[in-house]
């Protein structure tokens, strides 16, 4: 099982660090979670392409953690794919796919039109909408929902995939969840995203403290994910969707570090993970963590 970091930023623009998205591979299955602002380039910069997505979840229905579901669409097709994509998400992802199918139909037929491609069937899109608990279970790959705490939207989950006897959790956005933890205990990578505590001032014009407090009260604060870790006892935390997406590293570092004993990762765009293997690797850089736990 490996897992490949594709975005790890926020709403923010950030060429260094695009939109919500991850990529988990197991068992010679590919799968998407979330689609952010440039998901379809990352993973092409990933050795892949949407083209090879076996199934895309959505954690919730907030922008930047779809806005690209589109151009996955329509790239996927250019790529040659000749199968139609599921999408499994919460109540409301299936408004979303049709009115975002139905926003862009004239154009698209008239691609099909000229363009003459042999198949339309990436353009059929199998929705499934899911509560908590098992949502997909094919291959030997097990893959689950678990209800997070990102109130004020309603519907929003963390992921748990299970494959060969190892274990990777997304925690989408949250708030601090006994539930997410409780999904996450053992896991031999936690993907937690992360709102860097004293990172984000008040902007005049741009910002209140009234707006950063309403930001911060739906994440999770980095001077907790510490403690989220340790009693998860998570083998491997990685920190995934940084809000900001400029910070201190090393006193991100220091603030986790000093909640949780295992090995902490700040994630950054194209990293990846092997759960077997433990090996971690970014650009030229490559770590091995020792034998399993």
């Amino acid at each position: 099982m490996e897992l490949v970091l594709l975005g790890t930023g926020c709403p923010q623009c950030d060429p260094d660090r695009r939109g919500p998205s991850n990529l988990l591979v197991a068992r010679g299955r590919h799968y998407l979670v979330d689609c952010g602002s440039g998901v379809t380039q990352r993973l092409v910069e990933a050795g892949t392409k949407g083209a090879a997505i076996d199934a895309l979840f959505l954690t919730h229905l907030h922008t930047d953690h779809l806005v690209d579901f589109y151009q996955l669409v329509i790239s996927s097709w250019h790529q040659g794919r000749a199968r139609p994509q599921r999408v499994f998400g919460p109540p409301g992802t299936r408004a979303f796919v049709e009115g975002t199918m139905a926003l862009w139909a004239a154009e698209r037929a008239q691609r099909i039109a000229h363009e003459k491609r042999a198949s339309t069937a990436a353009f059929e899109i199998e929705v499934h909408e899911i509560g908590p608990g098992e949502v997909l279970a094919e291959d030997g790959v097990r893959v689950s929902a678990v209800a997070v705490a990102h109130q004020p939207v309603k519907h929003a989950f963390g992921y748990v995939f299970e494959a060969d006897g190892h274990k990777a959790v997304f925690s989408g956005d949250t708030a601090y969840c006994p539930a997410l933890i409780e999904a996450a205990r053992g896991a031999d990578a936690l993907v937690h995203e992360c709102f860097v505590h004293g990172e984000m001032p008040p902007v005049p014009g741009v910002r209140s403290a009234e707006t950063v407090a309403a930001v911060a009260a739906y994440h999770t604060p980095s001077d907790r994910l510490g403690r989220i870790a340790r009693e998860a006892q998570t083998k491997l935390l990685i920190l995934n969707h940084f809000v900001p997406t400029r910070f201190d590293r090393r006193r991100l570092l220091d603030e986790v570090c000093a909640g949780f004993e295992g090995p902490v990762v700040v994630g950054e765009d194209l990293m990846r993970y092997d759960c077997a293997k433990r090996r971690l690797v970014h650009r030229d850089g490559a770590l091995a963590l020792g034998s399993r736990a």
